[in-house]
């Protein structure tokens, strides 16, 4: 049974705006990001995933974690980042479509922190804040069914990734089929459901966003929950997709560094190029940039010149 939503012009609105910036993306070579950049969003990812469940590291204590050095920190929020580590750096390996792949996924990211880690809940559950019931998740007898439903729907409804991730992403938050880790279950998946469309989504932090508009992400569960469907989840999802896109290219043409600049488009490319070749890339640089960018990449040898003043061109070493 497909999960209850209406499609709506904001919606179709947010899937052109996201779809051109995936066009972009992939024009300039830039869906396919450098390991330093892989790296850096990965860190983000996992810091604001967790930051949104209480975790107290920074980005510099998780950049410590990945490269096996020593953090002092709680011995709980180690462990949550060392658990979202193994996960991230092996996300091809689970199919989103996959009570298997699911259930192990939860295993990893829960282990050390809970008893039932990759295992469906046994009791009831619901969210409470103050006084007030928020959210009571429908009985555990029926989350194993639940489960089951939710990803034949992932894998068997044609429908646009993009509205399909979000479907999954509130319609598990409303399961809550785990004692503990429901939260980060459900952008992890939803992540791996456009992951599996689009390669750039492996390495889009748009937890990040979530983090920062962290009542809104709550408060509009909720309205969805008192609606009876996704709707208005939908719309806010994909509104943090776009904005996260935006901050991606925005990041990649204009933040980057020289040498981040140079490893991304070696990278990208081989054999010979020309500026203008480089600067198709990074459209937002000036050709002086461009030329201070190229200079320094026959001195740090990772590339030669050939011929002269306007018909140079660079030939990438091996």
């Amino acid at each position: 049974m497909k999960p209850p939503y209406n499609i709506t012009t904001e919606m179709l609105r947010l899937i052109a705006a996201i779809s051109e910036k995936i066009g972009e993306l992939r024009s300039g070579f830039m869906d396919r990001p450098s390991p330093q950049l892989r790296k850096q969003n990965k860190i983000k990812t996992i810091h604001h995933s967790l930051k949104i469940e209480g975790n107290t590291l920074s980005e510099a204590q998780i950049t410590e974690l990945i490269e096996n050095k020593r953090v002092l920190g709680p011995a709980k929020d180690i462990r949550e980042v060392l658990n979202a580590i193994k996960i991230y750096e092996n996300l091809r390996a689970y199919n989103p479509a996959s009570e298997k792949s699911f259930l192990k996924a939860h295993q990893i990211l829960m282990q050390g922190l809970i008893e039932d880690a990759g295992r469906y809940r046994t009791q009831g559950v619901g969210i409470v804040k103050g006084n007030k019931v928020e959210h009571l998740a429908p009985p555990h007898q029926n989350v194993p069914y639940l489960v089951k439903e939710l990803l034949r729907y992932v894998k068997n409804f044609d429908e646009l990734p993009l509205i399909k991730s979000c479907v999954f992403h509130y319609e598990m938050e409303f399961i809550h089929p785990f004692v503990d880790g429901n939260g980060r279950m459900g952008r992890l998946w939803q992540t791996l459901i456009l992951y599996q469309a689009h390669p750039v989504f492996e390495y889009l932090p748009f937890e990040s966003l979530i983090s920062e508009t962290q009542q809104d992400y709550y408060s509009v569960l909720s309205e969805c929950d008192k609606a009876g469907k996704s709707t208005l989840f939908i719309e806010y999802m994909l509104s943090v997709i776009d904005a996260s896109m935006g901050k991606l290219l925005n990041f990649t043409n204009q933040s980057l560094s020289q040498s981040d600049r140079l490893n991304y488009f070696i990278a990208q490319h081989s054999g010979e190029f020309s500026r203008k070749n480089y600067m198709n890339v990074f459209k937002h640089i000036s050709p002086a940039t461009a030329s201070r960018d190229l200079k320094f990449g026959i001195e740090k040898k990772l590339f030669e010149s050939i011929g002269a003043q306007n018909q140079t061109r660079y030939r990438i070493k091996p």
